[in-house]
């Protein structure tokens, strides 16, 4: 889980910093929604300190992601870290509710933006329009998928590309099939 290289961007510190800092959470607020000290939040931050499971939870329910985001599936070689994601590999995101699996294709959460691997379950659906204060790209690799952006539906077919700029928006795959997109997001949100 803890990485022992604190000038990697690679380690839960890194991690945990970029997702503070992407929900716009100083040391401060995140410090205090955790009933901690800015000290210890700190030190967990710059890889000095190792959260317990339970810290790990109160952090995963704070920045609204699984617990399951902070662990390291497996290590990259040396060589690959930072560069390289293998297919079995990648990280969990998201919480994994209404039909959508989502596992981050960046090495990790220290980029402008985030790429990530969507599955939309078939039969599935958001249900209530998001608006999130970000600009999102996506390209839907199989299946089918219906979104609606802006109050206009659109049916995204295997090959087409979209894009959210701050826009209300919700999709639904009423389909028989999954359907596989690739979803880069500025600036992060998981």
């Amino acid at each position: 889980m803890l990485q022992t290289n604190p000038s990697s961007p690679d380690t839960l510190g890194a991690d945990l910093r970029a997702l503070r800092k992407s929900r716009g959470l100083t040391l401060m607020d995140m410090a205090d929604g955790l009933g901690r000290s800015v000290g210890w939040l700190s030190q967990v931050e710059r890889d000095l300190s190792e959260p317990s499971i339970s810290d790990l939870r109160e952090i995963a329910a704070l920045l609204s992601v699984p617990i399951s985001m902070l662990f390291r599936h497996e290590a990259a070689p040396a060589h690959e870290a930072g560069y390289v994601v293998r297919q079995g590999t990648r990280r969990p995101m998201g919480s994994h509710t209404a039909g959508l699996v989502e596992e981050l294709l960046s090495p990790d959460l220290t980029d402008d933006f985030e790429m990530v691997h969507s599955t939309f379950e078939p039969h599935s659906d958001i249900g209530a329009a998001v608006t999130r204060p970000t600009q999102e790209v996506g390209y839907l690799i199989s299946g089918r998928l219906d979104l609606e952006i802006g109050g206009k539906l659109f049916h995204i077919h295997p090959g087409d590309s979209f894009r959210i700029k701050g826009e209300p928006f919700r999709w639904m795959n009423p389909y028989d099939a999954p359907a596989v997109a690739v979803w880069v997001i500025a600036p992060p949100v998981y």
